[in-house]
């Protein structure tokens, strides 16, 4: 598999993590077959670093809820993790850094462990609470750093380390095809009318259209799922643009959505041509906290920035075989 500028279509030479030539982003070329046997459609993985990670369950309700805060780390990101450190493992990397106080964080701090490798997790001076207590439980080294989000990023990219940054190494967004995957599979091989996901930094949009197209063009499903983004009414890059709104950063996000933190996000160019065929919704902190409790009294206990999904349906009700995927446990932030 080719890995590929998104934005000039140069070819990846090693393990840098923005083109050279443009500065762009680089994603893997699906290039190959379909295959039932989901782990098949990673084909440079050559063994998994797993904590048993995919499967999640696809509940049905009143609509069809996809349970991927039942990873082994609460999160979605496993996903992401599982193929990128399986990845970098291959390649003799031992010491990485990552930059996140949230899930991703987390998620890599676990996978890192289970890889027998050394991770540095750098974090806003303000982190505190479960995620950043759970990355200290794997065995990560916590490093705080004064000054803004981008502060932090540059911090762990100039640690020294191999900056395994789950928004940048392409890796970590290819794994989320598997989310697509399973939800066609557990839906008998048959494809959604909608899907819903909470966006922040875009690994989750990419990860799901990249894995959606990939059947499509093989001809496991006949029509592709309209995507529709979710974002809070206080952070939302990507919808401001689709939507043509006004939009003003906030310099500190006080929304209760707090995993959905990208006010800029690099990948937003990538993520406007992914939903170019999709929808993106906004929605308040009191339509996320009616969608949690409802989703509470169903039995499903996720973050708030989970249950924006839910949130976006109510506000759009399309009743034909809607998906809603549920990223993050709420055992984190209860």
């Amino acid at each position: 598999m080719k890995q590929i500028c998104t934005r000039c279509g140069k070819e990846r030479g090693g393990l840098e993590l923005k083109c050279t030539r443009c500065g762009g982003p680089f994603k893997l070329e699906v290039d190959f077959p379909f295959s039932r046997n989901l782990r098949e459609n990673f084909p440079y993985v050559k063994e998994w670093v797993s904590l048993g990670e995919w499967n999640t369950p696809m509940l049905k309700g009143d609509l069809y809820y996809k349970l991927d805060f039942l990873n082994p780390t609460g999160s979605y990101k496993d996903r992401g993790s599982v193929t990128m450190i399986s990845y970098l493992k291959q390649t003799g990397i031992r010491e990485i850094s990552e930059d996140s106080s949230g899930n991703a964080g987390a998620s890599v701090a676990a996978y890192g462990a289970a890889a027998g490798m050394k991770v540095s997790v750098f974090v806003p001076s303000s982190a505190k609470g479960n995620k950043v207590k759970q990355i200290v439980a794997y065995g990560a080294s916590v490093v705080k750093v004064n000054g803004s989000r981008e502060d932090v990023e540059l911090a762990a990219e100039r640690s020294g380390l191999y900056h395994a940054s789950h928004v940048l190494e392409p890796h970590f967004r290819d794994g989320i095809r598997s989310l697509a995957y399973e939800i066609v599979r557990d839906l008998g091989w048959e494809s959604p009318s909608e899907v819903y996901l909470p966006v922040s930094a875009g690994t989750l949009l990419l990860g799901v259209h990249e894995g959606f197209k990939h059947m499509l063009r093989e001809g496991v499903i006949r029509d592709m799922p309209k995507i529709v983004a979710v974002q809070s009414k206080q952070v939302s890059p990507l919808c401001s643009v689709v939507n043509h709104e006004d939009y003003d950063p906030p310099e500190n996000v006080t929304s209760i959505a707090d995993a959905l933190v990208s006010t800029n996000p690099t990948l937003l160019r990538e993520m406007l041509e992914a939903i170019k065929e999709g929808e993106c919704v906004t929605v308040s902190d009191d339509e996320i906290v009616d969608a949690w409790k409802d989703l509470a009294r169903k039995g499903l206990l996720v973050e708030y920035s989970s249950a924006t999904t839910l949130a976006g349906y109510k506000k759009r009700k399309d009743k034909d075989m809607a998906v809603l995927v549920l990223t993050g446990s709420g055992l984190k932030t209860i």
